[in-house]
Formats: C-alpha cells, sequence, structure tokens
C-alpha cells in the first residue's frame, strides 16, 4: 500500500504541473489535472492504482463533490433567474428527453446488430440504462471552468440553473429506467408507479435535507465574524450533510446545490461562506480531478466497441439537439441555443455513480459488464475534451472577455505574462513633447551603456531626460571587444553610435561618445570612474529573460559610486502613467532625484504606492496614508500625483495586479549583498521578470561610496 502522504504530494504536484502545461494551449485546467491522473494512474505510468491507493483517498471525493454542489447552489439566484427561467426549464426538460432517446435508440440498433447472443429485451434494457445514464452531465466540471475564466452573463447564470435541475431529472428518469427494467424482467414486484415515486421521494428528500441545511448556514453564519470560523462551522455542516444523504441512499448533490441555493436566496445574500471556501477549495480539487484521472482506463475504449462508439455519439448528439431544440422553443439567445448543448457535454461523477447502483441491483448487475465499460469510456473522452468546449461555449457567448483581459493584467498567470512579453518586444513611443533646451555651463555627464541596438533609442531618451534634469549631458558608451580594436575605422565606430546619436539630437541634446575595448562590466566600470556621472543608465535585454545579465549588473551597482538606473522595456515605452511603489518612505527621498526627472521632463503622472503588511491595522494604513501626502505636498508640490495605501499579502502579486493600470513602474531595487542577497531575494529583479510593462529598477549608492565620489 502506497504511503498517502507520498500519494497526496505526487497528485498535487503532477496535477499542478500538467495544469500550468495545458494552460499554454489555452486549455483549462481541469483537463490537466484528468491528463496528470491518466498518466499516473494503471494507464500510464502506474504509480497510483486502486492497489496502491485503495479507498484511503475517498474523503477527499467526498469534500469536493460537497463543496462543488454549495457552488452551484450560488449560481442558482432567483433574482437573476427570473429573465431566464423559460429558457432554463425547456432546455433542461429537452436536452435530457432528447439525449435519453437518442442515446437509447443508437445503442439499441447497435447492440441488435453487434450483440447477436443477446435477445431484443435484454439489448432494450441494456439501451434504456444508458440512455437514463446519458442524461447525466458533470457539474464538478462545468462549475471548475467557469471559476477558472470568471464568466459571467445570461449564458453562464442559464448552464449553472441548467446542470442543477439537470441531475434531478436524471435521477428521476433513472428511477423509472430502472422500474421499467425490472418489469421487463418480470420478477419483479415493483410498478413503473412505484419506481417514479421512488425517484420522486429521493429527489424531494435530498432537497429538504440541503434547505435544511442551508437555513441552518445561514443561521450559524450570523453568530461568526471571523473567516476561518466560518470556514470551519460551514465546512462541518455542509460534510454532515452530505453523509446524511449519503447514509440515506439520497443525492449529495442535489442536498449541496439546495443548500448554496437557500445561502443566496436569503434577503440577506451573505457570500462570506463561498468567499471562505474559495480560499480553500483549490488542492481539494486537484486532488478530486486528478484522482478522477487515476480512474480512468482506457482499456474501456477497447471493451466498449461499438456500443461505446454508439453511445458516446448519440449523447452528444442529444445534448446538442435538445439544446438547440428547447432553447428555440423558450425563444432563448443565439449564443444558447447555439452553444449550451457543447458545454453540457462533460460527464463523471453521477454517471459513474449510477453504474454502481446497477452493479448492486440484483437483477439489473448482469448488464454491467456492458454499461461499465461503455459509461466509463464515455466518461473518459468527455472529460479529456468537454473542458475545452465549455471554454468555447463560454468564449462564443462573450462571456469570458473581460475575465481574460483582467487576468492578463492582474499578472495571476507568470508563464503566460512571460510568454506575451516575449512575443511582442519592444517599441519605443514617438517623442510628443518640445525639443528640450540645454544648459549653457553643463556639469558632469549622465552615462548609459549601448550594448544592445534593440534598447538603444529608449536608453538614449531616457539618459537624455535625466541629463536635463541634471543639468548634464548625456554620453553612450560601448564597450567591444579587444580583437575589434584595429578592425574598425573611424566611419565604423560613428556607425555604432549613429541610432542613440539621432534619437538624443531629436530631443535637442548633442551626444557625447565613448568607445572602449574589454569585458562589459570592466568597460563601463572604468568610465564610471573616469567621468564621474550624476547617473548611470543601464538596459536589461529585451525578450523573455531580461534579468540574462543579472551577473553584470550586480557587479557594476556593487562597485560604482553613483545611483544606477537598470530599464527593463517592454511593450510599447511610454510614461504617461507612472506607478511608484515602495516599502519605506525612506526609499521615495532617496529615488526622489530620478522622480523629479521623470516628472518635470515628461509632465506624466505619478501614483505612489504604499505597500504595507496585511497585519498592519486600520490606524497604522491611515497614519501611513497621511505621512506619504505629506512626503508628496513637501517634495512634489506642484506635479500631478496620485497616492494608495495597501495591506497586501503578497507585493509582487499587488504590483502586478495595478500595473495593468501604468505605462512605467519605478522601483528601488534594494543593495543585499552575499547570504543575505541569497535567502532575501530582490522585490525590483522579480518585478522585473514579471511585469508586462517598462520598469525602472533605482540603484542606491551607499553612504560610503557615495561619500567617495563626492
Amino acid at each position: 500500500m502506497l504511503n498517502i502522504t507520498f500519494g497526496i504530494a505526487i497528485l498535487l504536484a503532477t496535477g499542478l504541473l500538467f495544469a500550468k502545461t495545458v494552460q499554454l494551449f489555452h486549455l483549462p485546467s481541469v483537463t490537466g489535472y484528468i491528463l496528470a491522473g491518466l498518466v499516473l494512474g494503471p494507464s500510464g505510468l502506474g504509480l497510483l492504482t486502486t492497489e496502491s491507493v485503495g479507498h484511503q483517498l475517498d474523503h477527499f471525493t467526498q469534500i469536493a463533490l460537497m463543496m462543488l454542489a454549495f457552488g452551484i447552489g450560488e449560481h442558482i439566484e432567483l433574482r437573476r433567474l427570473q429573465t431566464i427561467a423559460k429558457d432554463v426549464t425547456y432546455i433542461s426538460f429537452f436536452q435530457a428527453i432528447v439525449t435519453y432517446v437518442f442515446v437509447l435508440v443508437a445503442t439499441y440498433v447497435v447492440a441488435e446488430l453487434v450483440a447477436s447472443m443477446s435477445s431484443p429485451r435484454e439489448n432494450l434494457i441494456l439501451a434504456m440504462l444508458l440512455g437514463a445514464i446519458a442524461v447525466a452531465t458533470a457539474p464538478a466540471a462545468l462549475l471548475l471552468v467557469v471559476r477558472e475564466l470568471k464568466a459571467r452573463g445570461p449564458f453562464t447564470s442559464t448552464l449553472m440553473a441548467v446542470i442543477a435541475i439537470d441531475d434531478g431529472i436524471c435521477i428521476m428518469v433513472f428511477g423509472i429506467t430502472v422500474s421499467i427494467g425490472h418489469q421487463l424482467l418480470g420478477n419483479s414486484a415493483t410498478t413503473p408507479l412505484m419506481g417514479i415515486l421512488g425517484a420522486v421521494s429521493e429527489i424531494f428528500f435530498s432537497v429538504v435535507i440541503g434547505v435544511a441545511t442551508g437555513f441552518l448556514l445561514d443561521l450559524v453564519l450570523d453568530k461568526l465574524q471571523r473567516r476561518a470560523e466560518m470556514l470551519t462551522a460551514g465546512l462541518a455542516l455542509l460534510l454532515l450533510c452530505g453523509e446524511i444523504t449519503r447514509e440515506l441512499h439520497l443525492s449529495p448533490l442535489l442536498a449541496g446545490m439546495m443548500a448554496g441555493f437557500v445561502i443566496i436566496n436569503r434577503a440577506k445574500r451573505d457570500v462570506r461562506l463561498f468567499r471562505a471556501l474559495n480560499n480553500f477549495e483549490p488542492p481539494i480539487y486537484v486532488l478530486f480531478f486528478t484522482l478522477a484521472g487515476v480512474h480512468l482506463d482506457l482499456g474501456a475504449l477497447w471493451l466498449a466497441e461499438w456500443v461505446g462508439v454508439a453511445y458516446f455519439v448519440a449523447r452528444c448528439a442529444g445534448k446538442y439537439s435538445g439544446s438547440l431544440l428547447g432553447g428555440a422553443l423558450s425563444g432563448s439567445t443565439a449564443a444558447v441555443r447555439n452553444y449550451m448543448g457543447l458545454a453540457l457535454l462533460p460527464q463523471a461523477g453521477v454517471a459513474i455513480g449510477l453504474v454502481f447502483i446497477i452493479a448492486a441491483d440484483p437483477q439489473l448487475s448482469g448488464w454491467t459488464g456492458i454499461v461499465t465499460p461503455v459509461v466509463f469510456a464515455g466518461v473518459m473522452v468527455s472529460e479529456l475534451l468537454g473542458p475545452s468546449l465549455v471554454r468555447f461555449s463560454l468564449q462564443q457567448a462573450g462571456e469570458i472577455k473581460l475575465a481574460q483581459k483582467k487576468s492578463r493584467l492582474s499578472g495571476q498567470s507568470l508563464l503566460r505574462n512571460f510568454l506575451v512579453r516575449s512575443q511582442r518586444g519592444f517599441v519605443l513611443a514617438p517623442w510628443r513633447g518640445m525639443p528640450l533646451q540645454p544648459a549653457e555651463n553643463y556639469r558632469g555627464v549622465v552615462l548609459f551603456g549601448a550594448a544592445n541596438f534593440a534598447n538603444v533609442r529608449g536608453l538614449a531618451r531616457i539618459s537624455t531626460m535625466f541629463a536635463h534634469h541634471f543639468h548634464a549631458q548625456p554620453k553612450s558608451v560601448r564597450v567591444l571587444a579587444p580583437e575589434q580594436q584595429d578592425s574598425l575605422g573611424e566611419r565604423e565606430i560613428e556607425e555604432l553610435f549613429h541610432a542613440e546619436k539621432n534619437e538624443a539630437e531629436s530631443l535637442g541634446y548633442p551626444l557625447q561618445q565613448e568607445l572602449r575595448y574589454g569585458r562589459p562590466e570592466q568597460g563601463l566600470l572604468e568610465a564610471v570612474q573616469t567621468n564621474r556621472p550624476e547617473l548611470l543608465v543601464l538596459g536589461y535585454p529585451v525578450g523573455p529573460k531580461p534579468l540574462a545579465m543579472k551577473k553584470i549588473f550586480t557587479t557594476l551597482t556593487d562597485s560604482v559610486s553613483c545611483p544606477v538606473v537598470a530599464i527593463r522595456f517592454a511593450g510599447t515605452f511610454s510614461f504617461d502613467r507612472i506607478l511608484v511603489p515602495f516599502l519605506y518612505l525612506q526609499d521615495l527621498d532617496e529615488m526622489l532625484p530620478v522622480l523629479q526627472a521623470m516628472a518635470t521632463t515628461g509632465k506624466p503622472r505619478l501614483t505612489f504606492m504604499y505597500l504595507m503588511d496585511m497585519e498592519n491595522s486600520r490606524q497604522e494604513l491611515s497614519e501611513a496614508d497621511g505621512l506619504l501626502q505629506q512626503w508628496r505636498q513637501s517634495n512634489l508640490p506642484d506635479l500631478d500625483t496620485a497616492q494608495m495605501v495597501v495591506a497586501s499579502e503578497s507585493r509582487l502579486e499587488q504590483i502586478l495586479r495595478e500595473s495593468g493600470n501604468f505605462d512605467l513602474i519605478i522601483i528601488k531595487a534594494a543593495r543585499k549583498v552575499g547570504i543575505r542577497r541569497f535567502f532575501a531575494g530582490s522585490l525590483a529583479n522579480s518585478v522585473v521578470q514579471n511585469c508586462r510593462c517598462s520598469v525602472f529598477s533605482v540603484y542606491i549608492p551607499s553612504a560610503d561610496r557615495a561619500r567617495g565620489k563626492s
């Protein structure tokens, strides 16, 4: 038996890895989780099997199902469903009935053709059972895709309501079908009416328990204030609800949905428990769907044979045709008519549960040898393809565009930002200001290292702006390999500086030039020691690896006695809106010359973001806000500035989240050395690596080095 802790670690790590991989191909995370399970399970590497894991992880499945069911209930808000109630009713009914009929007819005909040893009555019972199971959908997979994409709108509301009702219809159809099957076998005292009453009673009592749980949750939430307490109490009541319904052979899914339904439709509309569970859910969902993949068996595809093909094709046709017909009769929108059927194709837990019910029925268990591989094969294919079809449907309905835009701006997927950045490169926006007027008696220079033709014009522009502020002149330094020293003529050397010279002159400044030979860091260091500049400007490499030259930058910033501004260009470079995140007011004092240079030369809007800890009290946040306002009034009184004070759980994520609203970020880079640099890392470097807009990292020399310069 596999160590359970090791098994959980493997499931979580592999599930996340596959999820991030499929995201590169714009597939939902749930597809990656299921693929991870398929690779880990008996159909892949065989690391996790029923024999090695046993039933030790079943409780994670039960927890996940209850949380998913409760989450679906949140989407069944009557106030929002009033306008689509007719669509939901018609689509729910017709997609279920048409799917049942299509699968029954198709599987019966195929069974008659290929199963010559079976009687027509046996084939009819098989077809009826498969038709009933085909009605079921996969609420878990649907909800996870909707949440991941943050989809909202009439299509999403209709979809969530339909899948909630679909499970009730499926239970009723299955109960009636089992009763009719017993009658066809001729050895049962159960009548079709009793089958109908049994199905109705299962639905009724599941709803009653769910409603009671919802009211109990509402009562408990009123007594609690802390999120942690709400999560604990809410999870306890939901799991209790699930276990009670399981013991009574009712539907935990229906009960969980009704509990969420009650909470969201109360006049108070208290959604705190939903949000608390949202923070608890991710690892549970990874385990749930990865385990689902582990239990998928590719061998079922071969065992299912032609009946399996007929089942899958007929189910797809039935879901799509039934939804199309229901949408047409209800007068729904074109998006609902055309794409609802595709979004209903995933199938999983409910269908598998019905297979187990058949296996436990003494009169119908003989059909499990065919039903099990057919349904499992259909579940496997639909679970792999279904989430992508859900995403496609939501996209075609136009309800994930806003979510996708927010995701890009928030920086939540660092890998996606990485890929976008590598593809888009860097464009220098035209200079919109008037030419700058050089000082008659300039003092000193602003040096910039011109090593990369891709960003040299941008470096020349920024250096010229800084030179204008410091009453200095811009100076370009190029460092070439020693073997090139005798191979370049005057014309070739002039061509080397052509791009940056044109840029500086377009701003009204002449450009000084300096050519050195040797290692890049050594040449620049010698130029700094010779020229004693007001400022040194460096450029990160343009592309997906801006920190590729980090070692050279570190050597320079640790050695020079002047401030250093390291620039990462991204997208279209402009600086109309500048964000300045900082940790301490002292950081602003040290960056003030750089901020004044940008503010007075380009006339942008500067927004200061004071990053504080989540543990800070409201009073501390208010005091920090007052101190920042005083600093702005004292140091930048006549400039266009704004401020925000935020208590952040992650400084990097907070900056990335805000970065979408700005053209440029200016951040102080802390000077750490030795083991402190290794353990503490660099917030500025993390921003440079992951942010989609341009970034200035400002390195301020130590007091000793600054005194050495003076």
